[in-house]
């Protein structure tokens, strides 16, 4: 067995991980011990990269070679690498040459490695000399780069991950950290341990699992973010809380951001964010009276259309009280992606050029041109995400290149974004995962290598840059990233007019020799800039580990944090206050459209699921997407746990089941980002397929960050009327579950709702296993799907077995399968395989409760074919699980907490040693506290 040293792929945390492999095969993954981010941590995703990376995900969900399709909507045929990058080249060089460079447009990802993004921007601004070059990233951190810049004067954010021992006050606002970074909660819950004076305040508008660590929580409403920072700088100021020595001596604006504060009075800022008043004074006192406060935020702060504003109102904070350049303080952006940052450092936005330089400026425009040596680089910024969607929609933009993302998932207003790929007379899309919504819009698909096979660099949220290593060969034709665009590149300059007196992409191709010449490259780039890494090797992070930026030429280390000598770089060396009026969201809710729809992440899930969708386990604490409303609001609107609803919005609409959650604010609902029309689907009544939960979203964005307001949108919630009902499932042989899920997802359109998604049979990780997987497929309609579609569902299920019970009844639209199959650790007994439930589902907790479980039942033959059947005396419902790691189900917690006694603490060390839940990777301990504290509550009652 070998073990290589690489990065987890998911999130900005950027968690140093060992790789184990035997062969060509990946074995097993744990946490790095020696790398500082996380010290051997690892969290649900990433303890299971291992297996999302496994010999049948790779052959059932890998793009192995590059295909192209002939006609739009024909099945797309194998090619050779030069027979794609040729016909990419000669397209893209004919509609530059008829139409000029703006007619073609680059679409990359926060996943990508720095080597890639480099590539990426050189090409489009350096060789084809256009600025429509962006990335996802400008759906998650661009309101922060923008924040940053405005303040401090560049995007560097000035805390560390130490800094959270440190720290006196915690702001947490618009970040479910416990979900979306679960290590650094872990850190945090290790601070307050060892701190227990430590105070944390979470603002948000759900009780996240983040909230329950808080000892002050702020339930602001959707968009109120600035006034509550206002309101906060206006209490500090009336107090005496404010540094008035720190503010006269680095920084400048001050007096003008005072004018505007002195309106946002407490009576004003408790009504606008719905928050108590005496609230509102705690966090001010809190946050500018510790010794040290440091503010954590992400999406809920950027994901807006006053994204800008919102981030850098929190940063006045901070300047205001001198909460920052110091241990334990500052304003802390946590990152989206694992290497959102690297794209950042590299210029790899549409406004932005390499090493922090401003595409506005003619100097630094200049700089990069020598660099590249090339005559210029165009002065006119790009084209952002949503804008370069909506230019190729409106025919502007005719060439669309899009690379390690998803945007026929992840883009707002998807309507829009789907008209954009089909109207575009070239699209490449450079991919992974041949199962991505976007790769069914492609002329071009390009495989490319991932995690496991990629070799290269990337950036976390502390500046700190890790190699990442191939533990494994690449499989298949695919090819890294920066290599295929170098490749391109290279073909495309031959093809086009002369911009540079030698090539402009002399790398090496598929060796790591040329990723680290790109690396180089970049690296001089930096020399004299903020996040200078002439210091930096690659030699040097081989033998000494990851490294924080700055680290320019002499230096041993890098710096920790920044700004500790009051110096900030700007012209003059002083931050700048940024006067930032309160503007409400960009929709309103209103008569039509009551509810302020939220978008956020799961705990076990990344993004639009291509890689965590692979593996059942995943499913176990979500099971199915949903829409989370206020039990009040479900009960004025006469809706029962599982009732489907419409949610619409001015852009489109979609069909989800409701559930009630006291975690969601009155008049709001809460719906995750992930759920695209891979798992979600369905068939409007005017024939429009419905694309997952960004049919409703937003393109509505900020006027500095261009960055959508993902985060909030009006919408109406009507119920469903659907009254026939169908849900199938069933444990697939090994090697099929992901293949039958695509041959699904096809059926998914003759529904008005439908939804497929993968489970697990939930052991625990540590066994080390290939996990068994299931599908359950959910539907409903206006009346019976005909035979022939059930008859489909069923044979893909494997119900069309001869050993399959059947029930049906035509003229009453029920037909009921079930497949028991003798067990072979269970003597003279059967377990279900698989169910198939149409007409009536009421009996769907019970019988899904044995099927999950593998439970005897072979006596239960009649009871499962009779609609409306009620549960069998000792078959009950699991509920879901809250440890992914070891499988344990809420029921289990439930039950062995009835036995604990003692206290919180107690009771929770019991629970962990009788079930071992949250004793692996920790992501479910804020939710088994949670649970500690309820039973605890009923049991004195």
């Amino acid at each position: 067995m070998k073990e290589t040293k690489s990065t987890c792929p998911y999130c900005g945390v950027g968690c140093g991980v060992i790789i184990e492999s035997q062969g060509d095969q990946i074995t097993g993954v744990r946490g790095d011990p020696d790398h500082p981010a996380n010290f051997g941590r690892l969290c649900t995703k990433g303890s299971t990269l291992h297996l999302t990376a496994s010999a049948e995900v790779t052959r059932q969900t890998r793009l192995l070679q590059p295909m192209q399709r002939l006609e739009r909507n024909a099945a797309p045929q194998p090619v050779t690498w030069d027979t794609a990058l040729d016909t990419a080249a000669d397209k893209f060089a004919a509609i530059i040459r008829d139409h000029g460079p703006d007619a073609v447009g680059f679409y990359v990802s926060g996943q990508l490695l720095t080597e890639d993004y480099y590539v990426f921007n050189k090409l489009a601004k350096g060789l084809v000399g256009t600025n429509n070059i962006d990335t996802n990233s400008r759906l998650c951190m661009s309101s922060a780069v923008a924040g940053y810049k405005k303040t401090l004067g560049a995007d560097s954010p000035p805390a560390c991950y130490d800094d959270f021992k440190d720290a006196q006050c915690l702001f947490i606002v618009g970040s479910n950290t416990a979900w979306a970074h679960p290590i650094l909660f872990r850190r945090i819950e290790d601070a307050k341990l060892a701190n227990p004076a430590m105070k944390i305040i979470v603002a948000d508008l759900r009780r996240t699992d983040t909230a329950e660590i808080a000892d002050l929580f702020l339930p602001i409403q959707p968009g109120t973010d600035v006034m509550l920072f206002h309101g906060m700088l206006h209490l500090m100021l009336w107090e005496g809380w404010t540094k008035p020595e720190y503010i006269a001596a680095h920084t400048t604006g001050f007096d003008a951001l005072k004018t505007t504060v002195r309106d946002c009075t407490p009576d004003k800022v408790a009504q606008t964010c719905g928050i108590d008043k005496a609230d509102l004074l705690e966090a001010a006192r809190l946050f500018a009276t510790s010794a040290a406060t440091l503010s954590l935020y992400c999406q809920g702060l950027n994901q807006s259309s006053s994204g800008t504003a919102k981030n850098a109102a929190l940063i006045n904070l901070h300047l205001a009280t001198a909460q920052i350049g110091k241990p334990g303080a500052g304003p802390f952006s946590l990152t989206g992606q694992p290497n959102a940052m690297g794209g950042r450092e590299v210029g790899g936005l549409a406004n932005l050029l390499s090493a922090h330089r401003d595409m506005s400026n003619a100097t630094h425009r200049a700089e990069v041109a020598a660099l590249w040596g090339v005559p210029d680089v165009p002065a006119i910024p790009g084209k952002t995400a949503v804008e370069m969607f909506q230019a190729a929609a409106d025919g502007e933009i005719k060439a669309l290149w899009i690379a390690c993302t998803n945007p026929a998932q992840s883009m707002p207003d998807q309507a829009t974004v789907r008209r954009a790929l089909e109207r575009a007379e070239f699209v490449v899309v450079q991919e992974a995962f041949a199962t991505t919504a976007t790769c069914a819009y492609a002329d071009l698909l390009l495989p490319a290598t991932t995690w496991g096979e990629k070799t290269g660099t990337v950036t976390n949220s502390e500046r700190r840059i890790s190699r990442v290593r191939p533990a494994v060969a690449a499989p298949g034709a695919t090819r890294h990233d920066w290599s295929a665009a170098t490749d391109f590149a290279q073909r495309l300059e031959a093809r086009l007019p002369t911009r540079a007196s030698t090539t402009l992409f002399p790398y090496l191709l598929d060796n790591e020799v040329g990723a680290e010449s790109i690396w180089n490259e970049h690296r001089e780039s930096t020399r004299g800039r903020d996040l200078d890494i002439t210091g930096l090797s690659w030699p040097m992070l081989d033998a000494q580990g990851p490294q924080q930026w700055p680290l320019p030429e002499g230096a041993s280390t890098g710096r920790i944090r920044l700004y500790e000598d009051g110096r900030f770089p700007t012209p003059d060396g002083r931050a700048r206050f940024v006067d930032t009026p309160y503007k409400p969201l960009a929709e309103q809710r209103e008569a039509r459209f009551p509810f302020s729809l939220n978008t956020g992440r799961l705990r076990d899930q990344w993004h639009g699921m291509s890689r965590t969708g692979t593996l059942g386990r995943l499913f176990g604490h979500v099971a199915e997407p949903v829409v989370q409303m206020h039990p009040q609001d479900m009960a004025r609107r006469h809706l029962k746990e599982g009732d489907l609803v419409h949610l619409t919005s001015r852009r489109g609409s979609i069909v989800l089941p409701a559930q009630a959650s006291r975690e969601v604010g009155m008049s709001q609902a809460f719906v995750a980002m992930h759920w695209g029309e891979e798992y979600l689907s369905g068939l409007a009544s005017n024939g429009e397929r419905l694309a997952g939960i960004n049919a409703l979203t937003t393109p509505a964005f900020c006027p500095d960050s261009k960055q959508p307001e993902l985060k909030h949108a009006a919408i109406k919630i009507l119920k469903a009327e659907l009254p026939w009902s169908l849900l199938a499932a069933a444990w697939l042989p090994d090697g099929t579950a992901l293949s039958t899920r695509q041959q699904l997802r096809e059926l998914m359109k003759e529904f008005p709702f439908a939804s497929c998604v993968p489970f697990g049979a939930g052991g625990a990780l540590s066994a080390g296993a290939a996990d068994r997987t299931g599908l359950l497929f959910r539907a409903a309609g206006h009346e019976a799907a005909p035979d022939a579609l059930l008859a489909r569902i069923e044979s893909l299920l494997g119900l069309a077995a001869a050993d399959t019970l059947r029930y049906a009844d035509v003229r009453h639209g029920q037909r009921r399968a079930a497949r028991l199959v003798r067990s072979t650790d269970v003597a003279g007994e059967a377990h279900l395989e698989g169910f198939l439930l149409a007409g009536d589902t009421r009996a769907e907790a019970w019988i899904t409760a044995l099927l999950r479980g593998q439970l005897p039942a072979q006596s239960f033959g009649r009871q499962l074919l009779r609609p409306g059947a009620t549960a069998p005396v000792g078959v009950a419902a699991r509920g879901k699980i809250v440890c992914s790691c070891f499988g344990v189900t809420e029921t289990a917690i439930v039950e062995k907490l009835q036995g604990c006694t003692g206290n919180d603490e107690q009771r929770l060390a019991a629970l962990q040693g009788a079930l071992q839940c949250g004793t692996n990777c920790g992501s479910c301990i804020p939710e088994l506290k949670r649970m500690v504290r309820t039973e605890l509550a009923e049991a004195a009652l």
